[in-house]
């Protein structure tokens, strides 16, 4: 397969996965088989739906204390929560990082938030394509198995998430930083070595 082709498929897994956060695990792991992709995950299979409650409570809770005032993403893998995104002001920041520390279960919160104007579709477009871009290179790369490294872009600025060794964590780092539209690489990983 060549390298477009599979950005082009990469790049539709990523929105399709963006549209349907909650949904396409379930979809994926019917399609496949549920225990290949939970045998595959380094995280327990409890953990695992815990991270997708995670994500669709503090989801929930932004969007009924702010609606469409703001532009914030959850990310959560292992328990540790990656807030994304752009809110109106400080308070607003502020409220929706108490959201994230209060809900159950979650470990820890890295606040990458940004107080600014809400992103535009064509600048999310572009960071989904750099998700993709990441993700077809560790692929081709095979250094590491991809799916251990959970891969987040905002801003052009990649978030790395995931229970790894230091080696793959060098080597997804090395892999996100080269990749062309990255401005920036943001290590959050939990070391298992």
């Amino acid at each position: 397969m060549n390298q477009r082709l599979l950005l082009a498929v990469f790049a539709a897994v990523t929105g399709a996965s963006t549209l349907l956060a909650g949904c396409a695990p379930v979809l994926v792991a019917g399609a496949v088989g549920g225990s290949a992709l939970v045998a595959a995950d380094r995280r327990s299979a409890g953990a695992q739906l815990d991270d997708e409650s995670i994500e669709l409570k503090i989801a929930n809770n932004i969007g009924a204390g702010f609606g469409d005032q703001v532009h914030a993403n959850v990310t959560s893998y292992n328990g540790a929560v990656l807030l994304t995104g752009e809110v109106p002001t400080q308070d607003a920041m502020n409220s929706i990082v108490e959201i994230a520390r209060r809900t159950p279960k979650v470990r820890n919160v890295d606040n990458e938030l940004l107080v600014g104007p809400v992103a535009s579709i064509g600048s999310r477009t572009n960071d989904s394509y750099i998700t993709a871009k990441v993700k077809s290179r560790f692929v081709e790369a095979n250094k590491f198995a991809a799916n251990h490294v959970k891969v987040v872009t905002e801003r052009q600025i990649v978030y790395l998430m995931g229970l790894v060794r230091h080696a793959e964590a060098d080597a997804a780092t090395q892999i996100a930083a080269t990749t062309s539209g990255v401005t920036r690489v943001v290590k959050l990983f939990q070391y298992i070595d």
